[in-house]
């Protein structure tokens, strides 16, 4: 079983109720009781490794005070080829299991019978998931916002797929709308700049001012000098966008190629409007009874879906009465349909047409009033958006250096670009970095920390106890020492607190992949891997290896080898690389 620390658990529920069946069929106990008991992990090792509340939970049943209850079990318990070497009465009548060598020798065995599969579990059932992050405007570089999103959707990815997720991983290109008409308004200003000067032609006050606008246009008066100029302006526009596309998301997919994140499907939202897709959807909500006509517009009864969504969670009407709600305009009077109207459209593609049982979002927090209005309206398609569609929010990134924060790009003069930032620090460290924080938390982004060589460094940490496990294993080679089979090793000459502890967060990766998953955290997997190495690094300085006998040397080569199996494992799994020399 690839879950160690589940196996345990369940196995102590196996005993103690084959204990107190043992106990009934003996008239020791009365039969036929249904006992619900916990099986807790205790804070302190002291009180044994897992607590069983057998006794306390079923004194009412069983007619009996807990602690006679308790002495009964334990005095009915096989332990014998079980994970456990003893079992105490505590407090008020704990029974606390304490785990024996078996169990820490099938710790080090899974990780090497499952090897990279190592923490694989079976939560999501094989169901279908999209996780589309990033999608970012194609109007210029990516920055700091779409460099988080991209390490926490990536990772998300990996670890739904590990927890048993069919993934999908997608960019959302949003080459219609506003966004793409006003990009194309600021090239052809800069273009008609070139042509008639900069005083003869005024730069749009909402236009973007970034130097690449600047560079797009000079590209586009070399190839085609001035004969745009001389088109309508509706087809120049139309040009200008496509040619300032068919620049910038080459960029893009490069950009993030070097950033380590490659998508199943780039999708893109023109194509939904060119097929009719966002007609059809619109039309759809209408023959629902969802919109109405106002002001030469159509709109969608939001607040009405929003109340109806409101209510089925729970809560009540007064509350749903106070909430200051607003409809959506869907398509405007000039004909031309919102986002919003592409956005509905795009979600319905992805779980009516395509089929995914979950749709997960990566979106800025200043999105977050967009979300219950996109599930309601899912909803009302009935596709069940409130479930199937989960969107995780993500605070803004504070980029620091010398302890300042860092607000200037060297290029664009704004928001600094995701490739700028790649010219200073490795891919390793931005990819480790964005992801260290939970996404609900603002994250501080320490340059000088990223770059630094020592244990203050939290990927230069993880990443050196997985170099320096690989020299340990080259210098004893060299010895002729190699390292042993599982079932080649006596794992109860391991007794040392430290490499008990170092075994059981072994036996905790599992648990962190699913709770990762569970949560849509995926930097519980950094905090798990700082706690491995710290527990590494504690075990190495503790515990000889060279020049032990050769039982001892033989367990501890195992379990220093298995540690560095699953730091390359959870850096896998974060896409970030496990070097062998630092």
């Amino acid at each position: 079983m690839s879950n160690m620390i589940q196996a345990a658990r369940q196995q102590v529920s196996a005993l103690t109720q084959g204990a107190y069946e043992k106990a009934a069929a003996a008239g020791l106990l009365p039969a036929g009781a249904e006992v619900k008991a916990t099986v807790e992990i205790p804070k302190d090792t002291a009180h044994g490794d897992y607590a069983s509340s057998f006794a306390m939970a079923g004194a009412k049943a069983l007619h009996m005070a807990p602690r006679a209850i308790a002495q009964i079990i334990v005095d009915n318990l096989e332990l014998k080829g079980s994970f456990f070497q003893k079992v105490e009465i505590a407090g008020p009548g704990f029974l606390n299991f304490t785990l024996g060598p078996r169990w820490y020798g099938e710790v080090l065995a899974s990780v090497e019978t499952q090897g990279a599969s190592y923490g694989s579990g079976d939560e999501g059932h094989g169901k279908r998931v999209m996780v589309e992050f990033v999608s970012a405007n194609p109007t210029g570089p990516m920055h700091m916002g779409n460099a988080r999103g991209g390490v926490l959707g990536d990772t998300l990815a990996n670890v739904l797929k590990r927890d048993g997720w069919d993934t999908w991983k997608e960019f959302y290109v949003n080459d219609a709308g506003n966004q793409i008409h006003k990009f194309a308004v600021s090239i052809n200003a800069r273009y008609m700049q070139l042509i008639v000067g900069e005083e003869n032609f005024p730069f749009p006050e909402e236009g973007y001012h970034g130097d690449d606008i600047k560079e797009l246009a000079q590209a586009i008066y070399q190839i085609h000098g001035d004969s745009w100029k001389e088109l309508p302006e509706y087809e120049r526009l139309q040009r200008l966008a496509e040619y300032g596309l068919s620049v910038n998301i080459p960029k893009m997919k490069e950009d993030l190629l070097k950033y380590g994140i490659v998508y199943d499907q780039w999708f893109f939202e023109s194509s939904l409007h060119e097929s009719g897709y966002v007609a059809e959807t619109v039309q759809m909500l209408t023959d629902k009874g969802w919109t109405y006509e106002k002001d030469g517009a159509l709109w969608l009864n939001t607040t009405k879906l929003l109340k109806e969504k409101y209510l089925r969670e729970g809560k009540t009407q007064e509350q749903v009465d106070k909430l200051d709600l607003k409809d959506d305009v869907l398509r405007r009077a000039n004909g031309f349909y919102t986002y919003f109207a592409a956005d509905i459209a795009y979600h319905r593609n992805k779980l009516e047409v395509r089929g995914f049982d979950l749709a997960i979002n990566i979106w800025g927090a200043d999105h977050h009033g967009h979300v219950a209005r996109l599930q309601a309206a899912l909803d009302g398609l009935g596709l069940d958006g409130s479930h199937r569609l989960v969107v995780v929010l993500m605070q803004l990134v504070n980029l620091m250096q010398d302890g300042k924060p860092v607000r200037m790009s060297k290029r664009s003069g704004k928001a600094i670009a995701l490739h700028d930032l790649l010219d200073e620090i490795s891919v390793d460290a931005a990819r480790y970095f964005f992801n260290s924080r939970t996404s609900t938390s603002p994250l501080d982004f320490d340059l000088d920390l990223a770059v630094r060589q020592d244990s203050e460094n939290p990927v230069y940490y993880v990443q050196y106890a997985h170099a320096r496990i690989c020299s340990l294993i080259a210098r004893l080679e060299e010895e002729g020492e190699k390292v042993p089979a599982a079932a080649g090793v006596d794992a109860g000459v391991m007794a040392t607190g430290e490499e008990l502890a170092l075994i059981k967060t072994l036996a905790q990766f599992p648990e962190e992949i699913h709770l990762a998953a569970r949560d849509y955290d995926p930097s519980r997997i950094n905090r798990y891997l700082v706690s491995l190495a710290g527990d590494f690094h504690r075990f190495y300085n503790a515990c000889r290896i060279k020049g032990e006998e050769h039982e001892i040397l033989a367990a501890r080569l195992k379990l220093a080898d298995t540690v560095r199996a699953v730091l390359a494992n959870g850096l896998g799994l974060l896409g970030v690389s496990a070097p062998e020399k630092m």
